[in-house]
This record gives structure tokens, C-alpha cells and sequence, in this order.
């Protein structure tokens, strides 16, 4: 089964955001509707990792399009997704702002359904895909197939062994996984570890994830898993 898009859309209007979001859902998009700039900033803190293009209205509460598109070229994760500014101000001097605020298409209301859907499919077609599957709890993000980690809003750099054990810890956020458990999916059959191994590699891994470490936890008489009190 193929992987739906997902498109962050930012609309205050009910009537227009709701036959909007119904149409995309309806063209097999999965859209994540935010009716003010707050509860966009939400869904960017909440699933960066699953957004592939943004559709923005300038003029909504809170904090207003050209903030949330600023806010979406500084995310590590997001910085080079498609955003498109749907809005009624029309003026060329309107457009112009949009483009130089970092937007790759401008659409005047009113604009069709089938027109908006066109310019989505076309920016989605010039896009490499997202689909490699980020991992995510809290502001960490990890791209297990790129090894690539962000924690923070910041590049990480990792060993291998360190990358290996945040993966298994984001890959089932919700576990804790015993010392064993983690020492057989960071050694190969070859290497024998000492069990206290993992406990000298997770320190150096909160410490390289800086204040995101809190975001580990130690489960005593247990192992280690992601703190759930800190998942929100």
C-alpha cells in the first residue's frame, strides 16, 4: 500500500479549510489542518516527520503564514519541503513577499479545487522523496536509513553503536528494553560486550544530544526506554 502525502494546511476559514482538507483527503492526501498559526506550530513540533508540503493562508490568527513559513525553513526536517501561499491578498507587491519569504508557489483565492490540487501535484513530482520513515520522540528525529540524527534543531554526529541504540529506543518509543536486549542489537556474533558496555554508551549519547538527552530515561532493575512523561 502506497504512502499517502501529507500536507500541513493553514486555514482559518471553516468553510474553506474543511472543502479544502475534504477535497485532498478525497485525492488520496493526508492533511493535517491547523485553523490558526499556533496549532500549525504544533502539528510542526508534533510530525515534522511526516509532512511533505505546506499550504498557507497569510492572514490567519496567532501567528500568521509568513511566521509559520519562516518557522519551516529553520526546521531541520522540514526546511526543504514545498510551501504554498493560498491567500486572497493578490497584489503582485503580496506575491513578491510570499516568494522572496521562501514560499515555491503563490494561489489567490478564490482559486479551484482542481487548480490548487494541480500546483500541489507538480511541486510533489519535483520533490525527492520523504519516505524514508524519520523516527521521532520529542524534538529528536532520526533517519535510520540516511543515518542521519537532529536533536534540538540540530545536527548530531553519532557512532555507529550510539546511532544503533537510539534507533532501537525511538523504534518502539513506548519499551523499555533490558541491557541485553540492546547489547544483541548493537554486537555482532563475533564481539563479546560486557554488559555495563551500554550503559557507558548511552551516557555518551545524552551527553551528545544535550538537553534532549532527558528524553532517555534509565529504568532501574530494567534497562533504558524513551521517557513517556516527556513524550507530549
Amino acid at each position: 500500500m502506497d504512502v499517502k502525502n501529507a500536507i500541513l494546511l493553514l486555514e482559518d476559514e471553516t468553510e474553506a479549510a474543511d472543502m479544502l482538507a475534504n477535497y485532498l483527503e478525497m485525492h488520496d492526501f493526508e492533511v493535517l489542518l491547523a485553523r490558526d498559526g499556533a496549532q500549525a506550530v504544533d502539528i510542526i513540533h508534533q510530525k515534522a516527520e511526516k509532512i511533505d508540503l505546506a499550504i498557507l493562508d497569510i492572514m490567519v490568527p496567532k501567528l500568521n503564514g509568513f511566521e509559520i513559513c519562516k518557522k519551516l525553513r529553520e526546521h531541520p526536517v522540514l526546511s526543504s519541503i514545498p510551501i504554498i501561499f493560498l491567500t486572497a491578498k493578490d497584489q503582485e507587491s503580496d506575491e513578491i513577499l510570499g516568494l522572496e519569504a521562501g514560499a515555491d508557489d503563490y494561489i489567490s483565492k478564490p482559486a479551484s479545487l482542481k487548480l490548487i490540487e494541480a500546483r500541489v501535484r507538480s511541486l510533489l513530482r519535483r520533490q525527492p522523496s520523504r519516505t524514508s520513515g524519520w523516527l521521532h520522540f520529542g524534538d529528536i528525529y532520526l533517519d535510520p536509513h540516511n543515518f542521519e540524527a537532529i536533536a534540538n534543531n540540530k545536527r548530531v554526529e553519532l557512532t555507529h553503536t550510539e546511532f544503533n541504540i537510539l534507533k532501537l529506543l525511538l523504534s518502539q518509543s513506548n519499551k523499555v528494553y533490558t541491557r541485553q536486549e540492546i547489547l544483541e542489537y548493537i554486537s555482532d556474533d563475533q564481539k563479546f560486550v560486557f554488559d555495563r558496555t551500554v550503559d557507558v554508551h548511552v551516557k555518551n549519547l545524552r551527553i551528545k544530544l544535550g538537553k534532549s538527552g532527558e528524553y532517555i530515561k534509565t529504568y532501574r532493575g530494567t534497562g533504558y526506554g524513551m521517557n513517556r512523561d516527556l513524550a507530549g
